[in-house]
């Protein structure tokens, strides 16, 4: 009986002693299925924000890109597979006139010149939406504004041919599709660009895009046409009609082609040809088809931190004499004489600095120098005289800093000298972003 019962006790102390192993044994278990089923889910949740981040466009860490000859900014839509993009700029600057101030007229100023939202949304990998918003002068009051400068359709079919319809902007020049802040140089855009090409330009209409042997850019687009009986002595600017309620009596037709033989280089041309009178009769005067054909020429060369561009670009107005007779019969306030023939052009070089200077530093800085010449009274209807005041030249001088890639400081003197009268010099301060 003893050797019986002490063996009985042995084996109960046994089962005692390993309880607490067995209960530590299933706690440690219990804990490691918590664990695996917390991983889990981090994994999950990890993968629906990355589709998340995706969908809704949410900005990588990868600098912008110019698709299909767009800002960079505005071609975000273009990188992601499906669903909401989000981008955009902002600038702003000061500026002093600092020579022939009281004989020009001209005043000082600070403006935060706009602030633009890019919205696009991508249905599927074949068909996009794409906008630009823009408030101009930070309000809405006195000189401010709200806009929609483009809103497009796109509907992406291969490289070579693609198509596009909404509220386009016209393909000419250097900025009137990419004139984000930190992508061109000084404070204000080249006046050539402002006054003979009247940018920023936008029209409802439709047509065609695409990219050939990886070499040869293009655009092909049926807009409606400008509306001369805004034309002024100091260019066909005023005639723009923006896609607000335009006159569609008179179509044109717009074409771009830019051609880079090699990744550094691009040359390149665009052109407008329409009618602009738009069957128009004010206050019973009857104003002629004014046909207007506008091109450019341009080319780009971009090379080891080193940009040189330039630019050249003219317009014809047929019909620029009864026209001019037309507005002074038809509108009290009009001055001068529209001329048959505008031309205008400009130069200009930059290189960036700091890769020699401070190449570790992440900066850039690239100091650069432009001419400008403006005639909008080149060629005149016989009868009529030009304003020689309206032949000038400007030239531009000024660095532009970028601290990352996305925000721009500039700096930039701007010397203006007219044919007849004062224009005057100015030091300008401005500041960029995109994003």
């Amino acid at each position: 009986m003893r050797p019986h019962r002490s063996f009985v006790l042995t084996l109960a102390a046994a089962l005692l002693a390993a309880l607490p192993i067995a209960a530590q044994s299933d706690k440690e278990l219990a804990e490691s299925d918590r664990v695996s089923e917390l991983e889990r889910k981090v994994d999950l949740l990890t993968d629906e924000l990355a589709r998340t981040r995706q969908d809704m466009g949410v900005p990588e860490d990868k600098p912008l890109e110019s698709v299909h000859g767009m800002g960079p900014g505005a071609s975000k839509i273009y990188g992601i597979t499906k669903g909401l993009s989000i981008g955009g700029y902002a600038e702003g600057g000061y500026t002093a006139v600092v020579h022939d101030k009281h004989e020009s007229g001209e005043n000082n100023s600070a403006d935060f010149t706009r602030a633009v939202l890019y919205t696009g949304y991508k249905f599927t990998d074949r068909i996009l939406f794409n906008t630009e918003i823009e408030f101009e002068h930070g309000s809405t009051e006195e000189n401010g504004s709200v806009s929609v400068e483009f809103a497009t359709l796109d509907f992406l079919i291969r490289d070579e041919v693609n198509t596009r319809a909404g509220l386009v902007l016209l393909p000419v020049g250097f900025l009137n599709e990419i004139h984000e802040p930190p992508f061109y140089y000084g404070t204000h855009r080249p006046d050539v660009e402002e006054v003979i090409l009247p940018t920023t330009w936008r029209e409802v209409g439709a047509g065609l895009f695409g990219r050939i042997a990886d070499q040869i850019e293009y655009k092909l687009y049926a807009v409606a046409s400008l509306d001369a009986s805004a034309f002024e002595a100091s260019g066909i600017r005023e005639g723009r009609q923006q896609g607000s309620e335009s006159l569609a009596e008179d179509l044109a037709v717009t074409a771009r082609v830019d051609w880079e033989p090699i990744p550094e280089l691009m040359i390149g041309a665009s052109a407008f040809v329409g009618e602009t009178g738009q069957d128009q009769t004010i206050d019973g005067v009857a104003f002629p088809d004014a046909q207007l054909t506008l091109w450019d020429v341009h080319t780009e060369l971009n090379t080891h931190g080193l940009r040189v561009r330039g630019l050249f670009a003219m317009n014809h107005l047929r019909d620029a004499g009864s026209l001019t007779l037309a507005r002074l019969a038809s509108d009290d306030e009009f001055e001068g004489a529209i001329a048959e023939n505008t031309l205008g052009g400009y130069g200009e070089i930059g290189y960036e600095i700091l890769q020699w200077i401070a190449p570790q530093s992440g900066w850039t800085a690239e100091p650069f120098v432009r001419a400008e010449y403006i005639d909008t009274q080149y060629d005149m209807p016989s009868g009529f005289d030009a304003d020689k005041s309206l032949q000038y030249q400007v030239y531009t001088v000024g660095v532009s800093v970028k601290p990352i890639p996305n925000v721009v400081l500039k700096f930039d003197y701007r010397n203006k000298d007219a044919r007849v009268g004062e224009l005057g010099d100015e030091i300008n301060l401005g500041l960029g972003v995109v994003f």
